[in-house]
């Protein structure tokens, strides 16, 4: 997978014939859970905001539950939606997907075969002796320690083999490949879409994948204010304060991956809110985030880390946008006692906000500079400005938020200044 160094973003504003995408109602087809009251009721209502054509209303019966096995997926949820598309032969073409609370949200790894599933319990009570054997040998500062740990980690690796964890993905991010003729399940896919693919080329080409967002939260009243902020916004404009976590210092050379690269990149997004002149900045690059109280009137925000442990510290805008980056935070969204950031963001009023259902690994974060430089653009819309800034797909991220969303809806300049 490759990163775009952050000085090559401009070319691709410039030349690249991505940014020419225009979603438009018509073109977006609803997923909703028969099974799941309130879901289609939502759907309706989203479409109707929207003006979405009443045919464009895919319902579905899967279960009510947030993860589904990969067989779940395939049968009750894929095959319908690839039957309505395969049929669809009327009206605009379907270039985007909304997936409405009460459809699941993360696919599980297949089940194993019943000798796959021996072997793992063969394997777990292997690994429970070898931990025992770990933790004398550390206490006791063993000469046989590396040699333990080497295994162990060797162990870990074949269980995770047959228990086929890379298979793990977002619901929205399969269905994003839901026409896709064959991809591999052992890991991520790269997305054509992605600005930071250059000279690459993945299992999938453009024409392959459809954008995919959900309207989802904790209760049916969050989704409606959702929908309905994010209109008012629209005609409103976004107004507030943009604030910007980083953890470092901005760096005197651009870092090229990793952790140094995601931080510096959150700096750049600030920067370009900055040049932009439409919001207030607010940068901190201290090691803590921001405590209770150190964000009135945040309009746009983009932190990390904070694993799970959302801090109260935004009274967030009508119509806010905030992007945390950390492991899980979007692995659940119903009601209850998570203090994942995407749920407790949407409980507090943000209007859009895109995290992870499980590990992604930091390099499948979209980069902040690119996300918050299509946003602020204001002639793309929200799924767009997601597809453009994912470097994968059949991976972990999902979008939370109305696809046509565009809060800062009066078309700017295509040139924002290289910070």
């Amino acid at each position: 997978m490759i990163i775009l160094r952050p000085f090559l973003l401009i070319f691709f504003f410039l030349f690249s014939p991505a940014f020419s995408l225009a979603l438009e109602p018509e073109e977006i087809a609803v997923v909703a859970n028969r099974f799941v009251e309130g879901s289609v009721d939502l759907a309706r209502y989203y479409m109707e905001k929207r003006g979405i054509p009443e045919e464009n209303l895919i319902r579905i019966r899967t279960t009510d539950k947030e993860f589904c096995s990969r067989e779940i997926y395939e049968e009750e949820i894929a095959a319908p939606v690839r039957e309505f598309l395969s049929k669809r032969r009327d009206g605009a073409t379907i270039r985007a997907l909304v997936t409405m609370q009460g459809v699941p949200l993360r696919v599980n790894p297949p089940t194993p075969s019943r000798e796959g599933q021996a072997r793992l319990k063969e394997l777990k009570g292997e690994k429970a002796d070898r931990w025992k054997r770990l933790k004398q040998a550390e206490k006791e500062k063993s000469t046989e320690l590396a040699a333990l740990n080497v295994a162990f980690a060797a162990l870990e690796k074949q269980m995770g083999v047959l228990e086929q964890k890379a298979a793990r993905a977002a619901v929205d991010s399969e269905l994003a490949l839901v026409m896709a003729e064959d991809y591999p399940l052992d890991g991520w896919v790269l997305n054509p879409f992605f600005l930071g693919v250059k000279n690459q080329k993945g299992p999938v080409s453009k024409d392959e994948v459809l954008f995919v967002s959900r309207l989802d939260g904790p209760t049916e009243a969050i989704v409606k204010r959702i929908i309905d902020d994010s209109l008012a916004t629209e005609a409103e404009g976004l107004k507030g304060t943009a604030y910007f976590d980083a953890r470092w210092k901005r760096p005197e050379k651009n870092p090229d991956s990793g952790y140094a690269f995601y931080d510096n990149s959150i700096h750049r997004a600030a920067a370009r809110v900055t040049a932009a002149q439409r919001l207030p900045v607010v940068v901190d690059d201290k090691q803590t985030l921001f405590q209770p109280g150190q964000a009135p009137g945040a309009a746009l925000y983009c932190g990390w880390y904070s694993l799970s442990r959302y801090v109260d510290a935004f009274d967030w805008q009508r119509g806010a946008v905030g992007y945390h980056i950390a492991s899980g935070e979007c692995g659940t969204l119903r009601s209850g006692s998570s203090q994942a950031w995407c749920k407790r963001m949407l409980e507090d009023g943000v209007a859009a906000t895109l995290g992870p259902v499980g590990e992604p690994y930091v390099q499948a974060f979209p980069p902040p500079e690119i996300f918050f430089a299509l946003l602020l653009d204001g002639s793309y819309t929200l799924v767009e400005t997601y597809f453009l800034s994912l470097p994968s797909l059949s991976w972990q991220m999902v979008l939370v938020g109305d696809p046509l969303y565009r809060p800062f809806l009066k078309p700017g300049s295509r040139f924002l200044r290289n910070p």
